[in-house]
């Protein structure tokens, strides 16, 4: 299988790396030439434009930050589907909006090709190792005939159902994730007016059935959220807002989870 990759940055680079390592016939795209540099040297063929990828590609992987990213590296006048052939696939890595990834799999059904969300977790480390998590929503068999890509940089690889099922369950997953920041965030500072030092009430939990994920990063971090802020802030605030507003749409009540992660967003002074 012939691959595309675009979206070359810190979780998306180590995915193409992890293709090219695998064997598999590679062409890259990028807007920054710097961002081409790292591969020089790995026998990856490169494209002057989305389309020309798209032409050279069986399986093009989308791994850029938001839906107008998405939109524009596919559907623009240069875009991949403006070169990819009947029976190609468009895997769609970013964390969008589930449908834009519905809307962009009828547009690119028009035209024979089928398009697949695979929203990604683990960050640039877990891709390194091969060890991403990877949601994805489409046809069964579709999905079958990319997993042998996948499998080159993710374990596990999860099929979810229909297109836009992996999206509305990577921001479950981010939802989740941002309301357990400010639920052990705020045991931290509780435990601090009960007069236990916070550090060593860290490393209690993170033994104890009380660990999660979340609390992890904050004691990494030296327990603060303002570095997770830093960089996360404004994702984790467009995902909290993406699931609130698929929660009003559908009429169902997000519950607690909306209200701690909402208290985190306020922690973290990136309030939706």
């Amino acid at each position: 299988m012939r691959v595309g990759f675009i979206g070359l940055g810190s979780q998306g680079a180590p995915m193409a790396q992890r293709i090219i390592a695998a064997g598999h016939p590679t062409t890259l795209w990028a807007r920054r030439e710097a961002s081409l540099e790292p591969f020089a040297e790995t026998g990856a063929a490169t494209a002057a434009t989305p389309a020309e990828l798209g032409a050279a590609s069986d399986l093009v992987c989308i791994c850029v930050v938001g839906d107008d990213d998405v939109r524009q590296v596919l559907t623009g006048e240069s875009g991949v589907l403006a070169g990819m052939s009947a029976g190609g696939v468009v895997a769609v890595h970013s964390t969008v909006h589930p449908d834009t990834c519905r809307e962009l799999a009828k547009l690119a059904s028009a035209q024979g090709v089928s398009l697949i969300d695979a929203p990604v977790s683990g960050g640039g480390p877990a891709a390194e190792a091969g060890r991403l998590l990877v949601m994805v929503g489409g046809d069964a068999e579709v999905v079958g005939r990319c997993r042998p890509i996948f499998d080159s940089y993710a374990d596990p690889v999860v099929h979810l159902g229909e297109v836009g099922s992996g999206q509305v369950t990577k921001l479950l997953n981010n939802l989740l994730f941002t309301a357990n920041l400010a639920t052990a965030m705020t045991t931290f500072d509780l435990g601090a007016d009960l007069g236990v030092d916070p550090k060593r009430l860290g490393e209690v939990i993170a033994h104890g059935t009380a660990n999660s994920f979340a609390l992890g990063r904050i004691v990494d971090a030296g327990m603060t959220l303002d570095r997770l802020a830093q960089y996360a802030g404004e994702l984790l605030r467009k995902d909290v807002g993406l699931v609130a507003a698929l929660a009003d749409a559908a009429g169902a009540a997000p519950g607690v989870v909306l209200d701690a992660a909402d208290a985190t967003l306020g922690i973290m002074k990136h309030p939706r």
